[in-house]
C-alpha cells in the first residue's frame, strides 16, 4: 500500500522519554510508599497515564492520588527532561524525510499531556515540522488504548485512517492505531521502554522495525 500520511507517537518513538519520566515517577512511588524496581515500574506504567492507574497507586501506596501530587510529578519530569532528553536516534532524519515526501502530511498523537509533547518536540528540534498537528489524549473523550487522539490526528492532516501509516512502541498505543483502522509499524529498537516485537505483534502492529532509519522506506 503507499501511504498518504504518518502520524507519530512521541515518547519512544521520537524522544528518549520513558527513562527519564519513569525514572521520576519510580523515585516518587518509593517515596510514598509503594518500592518498586525501575525495572518493574516500566514494566506497569509504560504506554500509560500516571491518572489511569490512580487506583493501583492508591492500594499500593494508602493514600490518595492528589492533584498536589500530580502537579509535583509533572514538575520533577519536566525538569529532568529538560535536562536530559535527546531525540530518538535517526528519528529527526526520518521525521524530516518523510514530511518532505508527503507534503507536511504527518502529525504527532500522543497520550502524553499538551505541555510535555510540545516542550519535547521543541527541546529536539521537531516542533516546526509537527506544528498545528500535536494531539494528546489527555483532549481526547478517551486516551490511547482508545483511537481517539489517531483519529483526530489523521481528520487533521486530511487522510482517512486506512491510509495512515501509525509509528508505535507500546502495547497501548498499537492497540490505539489499530482501533482507529490505521496499518500500524511497531518500533522496538531493544532495552527497557519499548515493548518486545512480539508483544507489538500481538497487539496488531503489521511490521516491526528496530531503527527509524527503516521508516521512510515503508512509504511505499
Amino acid at each position: 500500500m503507499t501511504y498518504e500520511a504518518i502520524l507519530f507517537d512521541c515518547d519512544g518513538v521520537l524522544v528518549d522519554s520513558e527513562p527519564i519520566t519513569n525514572g521520576v515517577l519510580c523515585e516518587m512511588l518509593n517515596e510514598a510508599g509503594w518500592l518498586l524496581h525501575p525495572e518493574e515500574c516500566m514494566r506497569l506504567f509504560i504506554g500509560k497515564t500516571v491518572r489511569s492507574e490512580t487506583a493501583r497507586i492508591e492500594a499500593r501506596t494508602g493514600r490518595p492520588l492528589t492533584d498536589a501530587w500530580m502537579a509535583e510529578f509533572y514538575a520533577r519530569r519536566n525538569a529532568r527532561l529538560q535536562a536530559g532528553l535527546v531525540a530518538i536516534a535517526n528519528a529527526p532524519e526520518a521525521v524530516r524525510a518523510v514530511h518532505a515526501r508527503l507534503g507536511g502530511r504527518i502529525a504527532c498523537a500522543s497520550g502524553a499531556d499538551r505541555q510535555k509533547v510540545e516542550m519535547q518536540l521543541a527541546q529536539v528540534g521537531l516542533a516546526p515540522l509537527f506544528a498545528g498537528r500535536v494531539f494528546s489524549g489527555h483532549e481526547m473523550p478517551a486516551t490511547k488504548p482508545a483511537p481517539d487522539v489517531y483519529l483526530a490526528a489523521a481528520a487533521a492532516v486530511g487522510v482517512v485512517p486506512a491510509r495512515c501509516l501509525v509509528v508505535e512502541d507500546t502495547v497501548t498505543g498499537v492497540m490505539a492505531g489499530v482501533a482507529a483502522g490505521a496499518t500500524v509499524v511497531g518500533y522496538s529498537p531493544g532495552g527497557a521502554g519499548h515493548g518486545s516485537p512480539g508483544a507489538l505483534r500481538a497487539a496488531g502492529a503489521a511490521r516491526i522495525i528496530a531503527d527509524m532509519a527503516e521508516l521512510p522506506a515503508l512509504l511505499g
